[in-house]
């Protein structure tokens, strides 16, 4: 029996010496082609990433899934906040869900991630700055409810509509700028609030270093202003009385929506008390009276409100007999202008001449 085993053992460190490689590389499952190893490739590697693209695969579906559900559900437009909010969780927990599950496919109980953990965070934190950046902001818009899709916003010095809200990037339907501030940078050619045509993408790291203006958010409404300047000698009262009759007719006056909206920034903001009726101010100049209609509109629609309102005062004016002041200047007539001849000096002579003359 001794023997037997003797030589079983010994038939076994046979096998061990005559392949002394073959053994561990089974055991640990390596992958050999042609007779060369793959470092780092196995049968362990080649099962994980099998499961780690099903997981992928099963992430996307899901959540393509997810999404065809919200659409039917809610309907209404992209710009939907329902619809907005619904699509933004649906992408977190994917994400979350993807995460997991990877680190759950590649880490094992026994193995020790202190120092890889270490190395890869910090090569990340410097590769990946303005990634992790722009994916902090996201977390502050929607947290801090900064904007959201469908907000009319300037960000970036990027002046629009919010139609794409993602991870790393905003997406905004570029609009005009009135002419006061139209040469500003980026130029653009449309002199009002009105779409451009051009889709610009802004990270959403842009937060942190510019200001985000947002026209839309809490108050929908803008106070906008029409300047007129009249002469000194024309009725002032008429002036005024057309305009705020024109105000009165086209610009929002006496809304119960635009009352709350206002009561319900005073209780969430420090703001003092605005007044909502049109007005007109008087200021005065050199040259003319300078009469400023202040009156409220909705955010959107801004151009043809002051269209209409442009329309109404011109031909009111007109209709009056009042016209604009203006710094042109009229030329009624000129100075007379009288013509004299430039009396001849006499030719000088040299006294070489003269006797020359003398002498002949």
């Amino acid at each position: 029996m001794s023997e037997r085993l003797a030589g079983r053992s010994g038939d076994r460190v046979t096998l061990a010496a005559a392949s002394p490689v073959d053994v561990p590389l089974v055991a640990s499952g390596a992958v050999r082609v042609f007779g060369v190893t793959l470092v780092g490739v196995s049968t362990t590697t080649a099962v994980k990433l099998l499961f780690t693209a099903a997981l992928v695969l099963l992430v996307v579906l899901l959540r393509g899934a997810a999404r065809w559900v919200i659409r039917r559900l809610l309907g209404g437009q992209v710009a939907d906040p329902r619809r907005f909010w619904a699509r933004q969780g649906i992408q977190v927990v994917a994400a979350v869900v993807l995460l997991l599950g990877i680190v759950s496919i590649w880490v094992t109980p026994g193995t020790d991630l202190t120092t890889g953990v270490g190395l890869v965070s910090a090569g990340l934190a410097f590769a990946l700055q303005q990634v992790i950046l722009s994916l902090a902001a996201y977390i502050v818009i929607l947290r801090g409810d900064t904007f959201g899709v469908g907000d009319r916003i300037t960000l970036g010095g990027v002046r629009g509509d919010v139609v794409k809200l993602g991870f790393l990037k905003t997406t905004i339907m570029e609009m005009g700028q009135p002419p006061s501030v139209s040469g500003t940078d980026p130029a653009v050619w449309v002199n009002s609030r009105q779409y451009t045509g051009r889709l610009v993408t802004v990270t959403n790291g842009a937060i942190f270093n510019d200001p985000v203006y947002n026209y839309t958010r809490d108050f929908p409404y803008l106070w906008e202003e029409i300047v007129l300047p009249v002469d000194y000698d024309v009725d002032r009262s008429e002036v005024e009385r057309i305009l705020l009759a024109a105000a009165q007719a086209h610009a929002i006056v006496d809304d119960p929506d635009a009352g709350a909206a206002l009561a319900f920034m005073r209780s969430r903001y420090a703001l003092a008390d605005a007044a909502l009726d049109p007005a007109v101010y008087w200021r005065l100049t050199d040259n003319w009276l300078e009469m400023s209609l202040r009156f409220l509109v909705g955010a959107r629609g801004v151009r043809e409100v002051k269209d209409l309102i442009s329309r109404q005062v011109l031909g009111e004016l007109g209709a009056a007999g009042i016209g604009l002041a203006s710094a042109t200047y009229n030329i009624v007539g000129l100075p007379e202008v009288h013509l004299a001849p430039t009396p001849q000096k006499p030719a000088h002579r040299s006294p070489d001449a003269d006797r020359t003359a003398q002498s002949s």
